[in-house]
């Protein structure tokens, strides 16, 4: 839990410097909680899409379409994360954060009451133009407090608590989909909630004096592209193994025979929450996280040739159980690399980007699989394919590793 964490004292942070006097667990977990909202995007309503699939089933596209109501968000919040990084930095964290917060509850309960499949599809745009400005303030706060170990410690934290909170949507998602499949949509309300707490207990970090002296104005330096740009790459193939389980699972176990949306979302829940042990491992371990990069992938892909070949529920769930491990500490190990790699002043773009490339590949995830599906002829043989894709790219990282290794005697990094 973020309580559990212990905060360092005065907290100086590469151009921020904050007092304590307001430091303690509740603007952790509201920053932990606002980060968990496009993980609720991403997956809440998972489990009731083959139920919308059916409502819509004679609108044309509805298969393509019913899919990329989930991830579209996905789509705006890549497109649109970057030119959140540049408002974060040049106009402050919080007070976009707060409004972003109040508007995606509005948006998000939008297809409640909205009866047309494109209308809803635009109304997940806005979820995701309001999801880019709330990832990107909640990651850039979390690296404007804090420093050091704690910061990572907290940046895994937010993997855990995401990957917590999905567990519990997929559940909850299930649950009240056996309701209807627009009942899920309530439970984005909850930004209201959160937006009212983050206004009262958050407050404005501002530069300190002496880093503002030493560090050039944000828009008077150039931005360090070059720093970020290999690993943005490794991270939009990573969100597509990431996200495959997510997006995927309802299809592969209704493949299977497995229709009640109560159990869909219960077995995808279990593969959550091994989501949440990899984190959990994650910190645990030692080292540079781009070191461990080659076997979390090839880990990754053994999961993903379980699932592919398996042709019993049990033996599907085990698959995603083991490539869910590999993505916990798959994405905490992205997340730092890129973060440590950044200032204050370029902290907000710099998430932005990163944040960006991520669910670019979590938007590109179904359209990929779909594609290899009319490859393959199954979407458990597309599945399969990706996890050859994983094992290629664990491959080539450790070829990567090992001749960068022969150059130079430090380690290489991510």
């Amino acid at each position: 839990m973020p309580g559990s964490v212990p905060l360092p004292a005065p907290v100086t942070t590469a151009g921020a410097t904050l007092s304590t006097e307001n430091a303690g667990p509740l603007r952790a977990a509201l920053l932990l909680a606002g980060s968990c909202l496009p993980v609720l995007g991403a997956v809440l309503i998972a489990p009731v899409l083959p139920r919308m699939q059916d409502h819509f089933d004679s609108v044309p596209g509805a298969k393509t379409l019913v899919p990329v109501v989930l991830t579209v968000p996905a789509l705006a919040l890549a497109l649109l994360a970057p030119f959140a990084g540049v408002i974060v930095d040049r106009l402050g964290r919080k007070r976009l954060l707060v409004t972003a917060t109040v508007l995606y509850a509005l948006f998000g309960t939008a297809p409640l009451w909205l009866h047309s499949l494109g209308a809803i599809v635009a109304s997940r745009v806005l979820v995701g133009i309001t999801e880019a400005a709330i990832m990107t303030c909640c990651t850039t706060l979390i690296g404007d407090y804090y420093t050091g170990h704690v910061r990572d410690r907290y940046l895994a934290l937010q993997t855990m608590c995401a990957s917590a909170a999905a567990t519990a949507f997929f559940v909850l998602g299930g649950a009240l989909g056996s309701a209807g499949w627009r009942a899920p949509f309530w439970i984005y309300a909850v930004g209201l909630l959160l937006a009212s707490a983050m206004a009262a207990a958050l407050p404005r970090p501002r530069p300190g004096d002496e880093a503002a002296a030493d560090e050039p104005a944000v828009g008077t330096r150039s931005f360090p592209v070059r720093r970020l740009a290999g690993l943005c790459a490794l991270t939009m193939f990573g969100a597509a193994v990431f996200y495959t389980v997510p997006v995927e699972m309802s299809y592969l176990l209704d493949d299977l025979g497995v229709t009640s949306t109560g159990v869909i979302g219960l077995a995808t829940a279990l593969a959550s929450a091994a989501t949440v042990a990899g984190s959990v491992a994650f910190t645990r371990l030692r080292g540079e996280p781009g070191h461990r990069l080659p076997a979390v992938f090839a880990l990754c892909a053994a999961g993903f040739v379980v699932m592919g070949l398996s042709g019993r529920p049990v033996l599907l769930v085990a698959g995603a159980v083991l490539n869910c491990f590999g993505c916990g500490v798959l994405l905490p190990s992205l997340l730092t690399a890129a973060m440590s790699r950044l200032d204050y002043a370029d902290r907000g773009r710099g998430t932005g980007l990163w944040t960006a490339a991520f669910f670019a590949g979590e938007f590109v995830c179904p359209l990929v699989l779909i594609g290899a599906e009319s490859v393959v002829g199954s979407l458990s043989g597309a599945v399969g394919l990706l996890g050859l894709a994983s094992a290629l790219m664990a491959g080539g990282l450790l070829l990567a590793r090992r001749r960068v290794a022969a150059v130079t005697d430090e380690g290489p990094a991510a």
